[in-house]
C-alpha cells in the first residue's frame, strides 16, 4: 500500500527538438506543490511540466493530472511503480511515469482521473488531494 498526493495543477507532456536549450519558462519561479521533469536523448528533449509553463514552440499533449508517491523512497525498493501501473493497465487507463531521486510520479489523463483514483484505491493505495 502506497500513499499518494494529487498535485493541484494540470500537467502537460511536451517535446522540443534535440539539442534545444532549457526554456526560460521552466527555470523561473517554482512552488513546493509542482514538479518539472526534463529528459533528453539524441532524438528529442522531453518535458513534463504544469500546463501554464509549457515552453513556446513545443509539441504538447495536455490535460494530465499528476500523482506523487509520498516519499522519500529508498532506491533499493522494488515494485513501487508496478503496484500502480498494474491496476491501471488492467483498467486500461493510460499513464506517463517519471522518477526523481526521492520518489515516483504518475500522470493520468484528466478525463480519467476519477477512474484512476478509484482503481488505485481499490488496489489498496491511499490518495490525498
Amino acid at each position: 500500500m502506497l500513499d499518494l498526493d494529487l498535485l493541484p495543477a494540470e500537467y502537460a507532456v511536451c517535446r522540443l527538438p534535440a539539442g534545444s536549450p532549457i526554456p526560460a519558462s521552466l527555470t523561473v519561479g517554482s512552488d513546493e506543490k509542482s514538479v518539472i521533469s526534463l529528459s533528453w536523448d539524441a532524438d528529442e528533449f522531453s518535458i513534463i511540466c504544469p500546463a501554464e509553463r509549457v515552453p513556446e514552440g513545443a509539441e504538447v499533449d495536455t490535460a494530465w493530472r499528476c500523482l506523487r508517491v509520498v516519499g522519500p523512497l529508498d532506491l533499493a525498493l522494488t515494485g513501487v511503480l508496478a503496484s500502480l501501473i498494474g491496476p491501471l493497465a488492467n483498467a486500461r487507463v493510460n499513464i506517463v511515469t517519471f522518477s526523481t531521486y526521492s520518489t515516483d510520479y504518475l500522470l493520468v489523463p484528466t478525463v480519467r482521473l476519477n477512474e484512476a483514483i478509484d482503481t488505485l484505491r481499490a488496489a489498496g493505495h491511499r490518495i490525498a488531494s
